[in-house]
């Protein structure tokens, strides 16, 4: 399954299209390295994302078939790591 589809499917991003610039700009990661949209991801893989107020690191424990709910997209990561990043003083 594409990292994309992935991340819009677990829920994780609102949009493909958003999960598929968040990959052009760098701030998404498969196993600490820097990953396209289209990279083909697995289950036991870990995926970071550096939003603009916190670092969500996950871990694939299976693939969606199809579209999933909300509710029911948390079994299919775990959450390895989330942080809030402190905001920048103005």
């Amino acid at each position: 399954m594409r990292l994309d589809l992935f991340l819009k499917q677990c829920c994780l991003v609102r949009r493909r299209s958003e999960a598929k610039r968040a990959c052009d700009n760098g701030i998404v990661t498969v196993d600490d390295q820097p990953a396209k949209a289209g990279r083909v991801v697995r289950p036991g893989q870990r995926v970071g994302i550096a939003f603009a107020d916190r670092y969500l690191q996950v871990e694939i424990s299976r693939l969606p078939r199809g579209n999933v709910s909300r509710a029911a997209a948390r079994a299919y990561y775990r959450v390895v790591q989330d942080e809030a990043c402190e905001a920048a003083d103005s």
